[in-house]
């Protein structure tokens, strides 16, 4: 696209321009997606408790509580302790945000809808989500309350501790690609729902599920949310903070969740393509036309922020059904169980992949690149029909040099005898 532009512009006023338009669909995304994650909370934990939630802000199912909830908080007084450094106290949040939000520059959403596309996107998305405990730590300190800084101490040990065991669970995606690249990754997992690499072997089974695990604490949700435990830490590093400051730590927390679960779907569950092949049996495609493809993309991207949805709904189930783990327990779960259980997960399927190169489902079913290769034969045969029949003539034109035939020399018998 900026190229295109740049025919209008100079080239970098046109890389400047899409680059903002880009930002802004991603910012949209991810403030849209926590407004509506705060509306899905207090639905969910109000179905799991057996009430009913917001029921009359905007209607029968309360669709207006999160605006609600946002004008409240920008209308409140946002406060800054005299014990506090004023200025690592102000920047704190918006580190956090941006670490967010850094994750979704890599993150494709239909196959070649990405900003910024990665050979090594995964290594990148790993490494930006590990910087958002810089803005909790910094958070925690700069309040000056000794609750803030237990919170935030909390935040750098839980962090620190479970990306080894959810970078052990990322190899495996990448391993079975072999490539970092996650639109390499999603278009190898085209076709049906056999060839997620969730069922690829068992191995990669129990791997999804120690990454979501993972996830959960990496995010600080319930039952790992040790950082801001309200009954011991009154709010942890968020304790002193108020309004729109507030809003951004949440918003980042919605937005490390979404950004997690997106990369999960991309990874195991197939990306954009869903369990079946719609896109691809009604011929919604860029070898049928621009607008087709670009409808096909799109169906894509609803089925990743389907898929992604759905994780975060699992995720907030789990904060309200389960107990909040102590921080030995927190620790505990860690070292002794999911590290363990990610490296005999990557080791087996090293020997899987060994044994059995074609996956579970090797001779049971066909394989994607069989399907997908008879499928570009197919329509590379009708492109090459169309062509021979729009332009038959061109093909029957004598060349212009050579000499004119006799129209009265005799026709060869086709039935004499071929000379030697």
């Amino acid at each position: 696209m900026a190229e295109y532009l740049s025919s209008y512009m100079p080239l970098w006023l046109a890389a400047l321009l899409w680059a903002l338009v880009q930002s802004g669909l991603l910012l949209a995304l991810v403030v849209t997606a926590a407004a509506v994650f705060t509306w899905m909370e207090r639905k969910v934990s109000a179905r799991i408790q057996d009430r009913l939630g917001p029921m009359r802000t905007g209607g029968r199912f309360g669709w207006l509580q999160s605006p609600a909830d946002g004008i409240k908080l920008l209308c409140k007084e946002d406060l800054v302790p005299a014990a506090a450094d004023k200025l690592l106290f102000r920047i704190a949040p918006y580190i956090s945000f941006a670490t967010c939000f850094g994750m979704f520059m890599a993150l494709p959403w239909a196959d070649g809808w990405v900003p910024v596309r990665m050979d090594a996107a995964v290594f990148f998305i790993m490494a930006v989500s590990g910087l958002e405990v810089f803005g909790v730590i910094l958070a925690g300190y700069s309040s000056g309350s000794k609750w803030s800084l237990y919170g935030g101490m909390r935040e750098a040990a839980q962090v620190i501790s479970y990306e080894i065991p959810l970078g052990l669970c990322v190899i495996v995606p990448v391993l079975l690609a072999g490539t970092m690249d996650l639109v390499t990754i999603g278009k190898q997992q085209e076709g049906w729902c056999w060839n997620w690499f969730l069922f690829h072997d068992p191995f990669t089974f129990v791997t999804f599920w120690i990454y979501f695990t993972c996830a959960v604490a990496h995010t600080n949700r319930a039952p790992f949310d040790l950082p801001e435990a309200d009954t011991e830490l009154v709010a942890g590093f968020l304790t002193e903070y108020s309004g729109f400051r507030w809003t951004v730590f949440f918003m980042a927390e919605y937005g490390a969740m979404l950004a997690v679960c997106a990369l999960a779907s991309i990874l195991f569950l197939g990306g954009w393509n869903g369990p079946i092949p719609i896109a691809r049996l009604l011929g919604l495609t860029a070898e049928h036309g621009a607008v087709w493809g670009f409808l096909g993309n799109f169906l894509g991207f609803l089925n990743l922020l389907l898929k992604a949805f759905i994780g975060v709904t699992f995720m907030m189930a789990l904060r309200w059904s389960l107990p909040r783990l102590r921080i030995d327990q927190v620790m505990t779960t860690c070292l002794k169980y999911c590290l363990p259980l990610a490296s005999v997960m990557l080791a087996g399927v090293l020997a899987w992949c060994y044994f059995f190169p074609g996956g579970l489902w090797s001779g049971v079913f066909p394989s994607e690149s069989a399907w997908w290769r008879e499928t570009q034969e197919r329509s590379e045969v009708k492109i090459q029909r169309s062509e021979t029949e729009t332009i038959p003539a061109v093909a029957q034109f004598p060349n212009p040099q050579s000499p004119i035939p006799n129209p009265q020399s005799p026709i060869p018998n086709p039935q004499s005898p071929i000379p030697n």
